[in-house]
């Protein structure tokens, strides 16, 4: 499977997707939805997890794809744990506002590379199905 973190970071880029969207909407095709379905499923969660700042949405936007693949949720739950996991040691944080610097002034990841990350991590895992 060719890398898809170009495509996920231009959709993030082109300001039409956040960064949940980004993420899922550049995998819609291994599901059964549509992208305009997809890009719906996913628009609440920019800005951190409904703009509060929480979990950082590329996150959740893998996380909607790994539950749209795994009909076993303990398996899906196990994946997303690692691919969490994997991301935090990657980045210092799995929370927006902390890789964002909002507090701290310190910014640990721009949105752009948390997108790339999360695509890449999520790339790892369905090489793995």
């Amino acid at each position: 499977m060719a890398s898809r973190k170009e495509e996920a970071v231009a959709r993030k880029r082109n300001g039409r997707y956040n960064c949940a969207q980004s993420v899922a909407c550049t995998f819609c095709g291994l599901t059964s939805l549509d992208e305009a379905t997809v890009h719906r499923l996913t628009g609440a969660f920019g800005g951190g997890m409904g703009c509060g700042e929480g979990t950082c949405g590329a996150l959740v936007g893998a996380g909607v794809i790994l539950g749209l693949l795994h009909e076993d949720r303990a398996e899906a739950k196990r994946r997303m744990r690692e691919l969490m996991t994997r991301f935090r040691e990657r980045n210092g944080s799995t929370v927006c506002k902390e890789l964002k610097g909002l507090e701290s002034g310190v910014v640990l990841r721009p949105c752009n590379d948390c997108v790339a990350d999360a695509v890449e991590l999520l790339e790892e895992q369905l090489a793995r199905r």
